[in-house]
């Protein structure tokens, strides 16, 4: 058993790490800001049968984080801004907590002498894909402040490596879906927009592609980052190789949910917008002996069903101020 300490462990991909880290009989902490994307919902089952602890907090907390550190054996780092967009109108909330609050956590981890620490960075600090997919010693060139901010925390990382030997290892993985996916997110936006009869709005051409991967897919090799020997320092790029178009995903979705394709609607395309995020894999399939379980036609098919199934917990989360940003974001595409 390792105690893990899970920062936004609440969020999307958080709160399916930490069930799976409890499944496998993990003592887990979770620490969360709970803000718009932090969502105690994500982890009831959990919580009602007491299975973790919960600490409502800050990671820009340094005292806090350096307590929680203190109690863990390994800190899986998720919890930063996350929506592109939202860099786009406030880069100053990811500035501050995906570059200062990862400082946080390295500094607490310093401290404390953990003996892993996880920093979930992603495919979008390296920019544009041109030709072949982006290896780990590609150049970063993020195109968006949220890119930029999570670029920042992965180079800040490192250097923890570099200089006081803190066993780092450092995760870049491409577009998640899945269960508990944040509705401003693209597949799980298309996905109850659909359900609800309401235009999925497209960017630009909708022909800007991503991979994507099942978030139980990526849970399951950072499960592997966590125990690997001999790897402090390293990058692990983590995709599926299933490039897809935004065009492609509503055409699926509104065909599977038997919905016109008059659904899809153009709208403005968004600043910076990259054309093509995809990266290499051999790394860890061949040191980790790691591959995707899920094909993304059966991911996709699987989530649709989820969130059918979950209204209660989607319908209340697109009311409100969600409501007000979804319909500026998109010129009333709502």
């Amino acid at each position: 058993m390792t105690r893990l300490l899970v920062t936004g462990g609440a969020g999307f991909i958080g709160s399916n790490f930490t069930r799976r880290a409890v499944g496998q009989g993990h003592d887990v902490v979770v620490l969360d800001k709970l803000t718009y994307a932090g969502n105690k919902e994500n982890l009831r089952d959990l919580l009602d049968a007491k299975n973790i602890r919960f600490v409502k907090g800050d990671v820009c907390d340094q005292g806090l984080v350096a307590d929680l550190a203190a109690q863990a054996d390994a800190v899986v780092h998720f919890a930063a801004e996350t929506h592109v967009d939202r860099s786009i109108l406030e880069a100053g909330n990811f500035v501050q907590t995906d570059v200062v609050g990862t400082f946080s956590v390295l500094e607490g981890c310093r401290k404390t002498n953990v003996d892993r620490v996880i920093q979930i960075s992603t495919d979008e600090v390296y920019g544009e894909a041109e030709g072949n997919p982006c290896r780990e010693d590609a150049p970063l060139m993020p195109k968006s402040p949220y890119a930029a901010s999570k670029a920042g925390a992965d180079r800040l990382a490192y250097s923890y490596f570099a200089t006081y030997g803190l066993p780092v290892v450092i995760s870049r993985c491409t577009n998640n879906y899945g269960p508990y996916q944040h509705p401003e997110k693209l597949i799980p936006l298309f996905v109850t927009n659909a359900l609800e009869d309401k235009p999925l709005p497209v960017y630009g051409t909708g022909k800007n592609t991503r991979d994507w991967i099942h978030v139980d897919d990526h849970c399951a090799a950072l499960d592997l980052l966590l125990e690997a020997k001999g790897v402090e320092g390293e990058v692990f790029n983590i995709g599926a190789s299933e490039e897809y178009s935004v065009n492609e995903i509503g055409t699926a979705i509104l065909n599977t949910l038997g919905k016109p394709k008059t659904l899809l609607k153009s709208v403005a395309d968004r600043p910076g917008h990259v054309r093509r995020h995809a990266v290499e894999t051999k790394k860890i399939r061949s040191k980790l002996g790691w591959k995707p379980s899920r094909s993304f036609t059966q991911g996709l098919t699987e989530t649709m069903q989820w969130y059918r199934e979950h209204e209660a917990w989607w319908k209340p989360i697109k009311a409100g101020s969600y409501r007000d940003y979804h319909s500026a974001q998109h010129h009333g595409a709502d």
